[in-house]
């Protein structure tokens, strides 16, 4: 099988493209290399992938790309390519949310009009917004609270509407609170395990009682896979069921890290949620997943990863 991964030097697509290659499909990747973070983060995310014969990588933007060669021969589509983070999508900067989520997806949907393949999208919970009840169910209201959640929701939409219109295979998979492993800079986890191998200050928006449902990587890859394979179009919520506060995940990395961690409490950003947590019913029966991973194993694998990445000194678990 030839299957094409959108977004394949990002945190999740580079783990998603190994994944891949390990069950022996072709890969081909597709990243523009934007600059939301160092380039060379993401061509070592690729250092495994490069060594397959069977993996080809394209740089190209979806957005203004010629689609119809990249398609050719393709079995698949996983579109994982985006703009991510929730508090740069305000003001000025949602031109390049609307260009990199809506615009690029609509193309690549355009693109695959005459070859109606299975096509996974990458969702969020960000779709949801602030949840009335929890945990929410994927016909739950989607009322997004951030510019990055309307333009995933209305990607979703686009998907649908071209299953819809033109039979094109669609499943959408809105994933919550993704960590592991090469999570982008910017995010949470890597920033506070930073800084506790840094013995720096950690900081909190707010006053940490926010709670998330984690998943980690590896899961969430996993849900993916399958979702190739899902039995009806819809959207499924990939959620890792294990729901903890900001707080307690900093003591979780104290524990860890085997050593105290200054806090500094910062405002809460716009567009950030109280609390997430799926129901991942849906998933699990009609998909066959169920997340594999305990936030404390998935912490010290993404802690470990950092600790090399960043050249640090051993640090006792």
């Amino acid at each position: 099988m030839r299957v094409l991964v959108t977004g394949a030097a990002g945190f999740i697509g580079s783990h998603l493209c190994e994944r891949l290659l390990d069950d022996g499909c072709e890969v081909v990747g597709l990243d523009c290399f934007s600059d939301y973070y160092d380039r060379a983060r993401k061509e070592a995310n690729l250092a495994v992938s490069r060594d397959f014969h069977s993996f080809l990588l394209l740089e190209a933007d979806l957005a203004d790309a010629e689609l119809a060669p990249v398609l050719d021969g393709v079995d698949g589509v996983f579109h994982l390519a985006a703009q991510p983070g929730v508090r740069g999508s305000w003001g000025s900067g949602f031109g390049s949310y609307l260009r990199n989520n809506l615009e690029a997806t609509q193309r690549l949907l355009e693109a695959l009009r005459p070859r109606p393949i299975p096509f996974v999208f990458a969702s969020s919970s960000s779709v949801y917004g602030e949840a009335t009840a929890l945990p929410v169910g994927e016909g739950d209201p989607c009322q997004p609270v951030s510019p990055y959640g309307v333009t995933k929701l209305a990607a979703e939409h686009l998907a649908f509407l071209y299953a819809r219109e033109h039979g094109l295979p669609v499943v959408a998979l809105r994933y919550f609170t993704v960590y592991g492993p090469r999570q982008r800079p910017d995010m949470a986890f890597t920033r506070f395990l930073a800084a506790a191998l840094k013995a720096g200050p950690i900081q909190i928006l707010g006053d940490g009682s926010q709670s998330r449902d984690f998943t980690f990587v590896a899961d969430a890859v996993d849900a993916t896979v399958r979702a190739l394979r899902a039995p009806e179009q819809a959207a499924y919520n990939v959620g890792g069921g294990t729901v903890a506060t900001v707080n307690e995940v900093v003591g979780l990395i104290e524990q860890l890290a085997g050593r105290a961690v200054t806090i500094e409490r910062v405002e809460r950003g716009r567009g950030d949620v109280n609390h997430t947590w799926a129901d991942t019913t849906r998933v699990r029966e009609q998909v066959g997943w169920c997340p594999a991973v305990s936030l404390r194993d998935g912490l010290e694998a993404q802690l470990r990863w950092l600790e090399a990445a960043l050249g640090a000194v051993t640090v006792q678990a």
